[in-house]
């Protein structure tokens, strides 16, 4: 039986008939194939009211964050700066209330772009705003390439799950412009661009919580690098089952 993967949705406002627009649960539909493509069994969590965080994730083998808005910064104790793109807060604290939850029920996470922020503020870390407010960034973060290709490079940290599925060096793509500042404690950062960008962070502890700042669910469709890390994930929730 295929391990099932919970895949965290967000909300949009689009078009209905004759001009009216409501919200709607969604998702990227690569993430949903990257996860299928591993061996996952992929489930689309919606939005909801953090009340039902625990009984969801009772429902699940792992849970995969996803990109989006940016993290509100009043959660790690700013306020919103110049730079600072739209944000949804009650997304915010619903996968906060995912991830603990999921961490709590001992579950595997791959956390991916806006995910692996979330997971660092959701314990207590901290971001830039906008890549604006960072020192010495030399590379391009927010691509004009398609981003089924790769952009620039990252080193990865001996012994860490990154450096174990990519060795130490690979070539991603890049789609943000927040950055994340301070590690929060009980994490590391376990890959970074050249220009010292931290592009992962791993929870310390045997249990798979990965977090990546690219976006190799985007890259899956045009380069099989990138199958490795959903496959290891997969492979880790599947033993993590057992």
């Amino acid at each position: 039986m295929s391990a099932i993967i919970g895949i965290s949705g967000t909300l949009r406002s689009m078009e209905f008939p004759q001009n009216i627009f409501e919200p709607r649960a969604t998702v990227n539909d690569t993430y949903v194939k990257a996860i299928a493509k591993a061996g996952g069994a992929p489930l689309i969590l919606p939005v909801t009211a953090t009340a039902y965080a625990e009984e969801i994730v009772s429902r699940i083998d792992g849970l995969v964050l996803t990109g989006g808005d940016d993290i509100s910064p009043f959660l790690y104790g700013e306020e919103p700066l110049a730079q600072l793109s739209s944000t949804l807060p009650e997304r915010d604290l619903y996968e906060m209330a995912l991830l603990k939850a999921t961490l709590a029920q001992n579950k595997p996470v791959l956390a991916i772009c806006r995910g692996v922020q979330l997971m660092n503020v959701a314990f207590g870390g901290t971001l830039y705003q906008d890549i604006s407010y960072a020192p010495n960034i030399e590379r391009q973060h927010l691509q004009r390439t398609d981003p089924v290709f790769p952009i620039h490079s990252i080193t990865t940290q001996p012994e860490s799950e990154l450096h174990a599925i990519f060795g130490e060096k690979a070539m991603v793509n890049s789609l943000h412009h927040q950055v994340i500042r301070d590690v929060a404690d009980g994490f590391q950062a376990t890959a970074w661009a050249s220009d010292g960008v931290i592009e992962g962070m791993e929870r310390e502890g045997d249990l798979f919580v990965v977090g990546v700042q690219w976006h190799p669910e985007i890259m899956v469709k045009q380069d099989d690098e990138m199958c490795p890390l959903f496959e290891t994930f997969v492979q880790k929730v599947a033993k993590n089952n057992k």
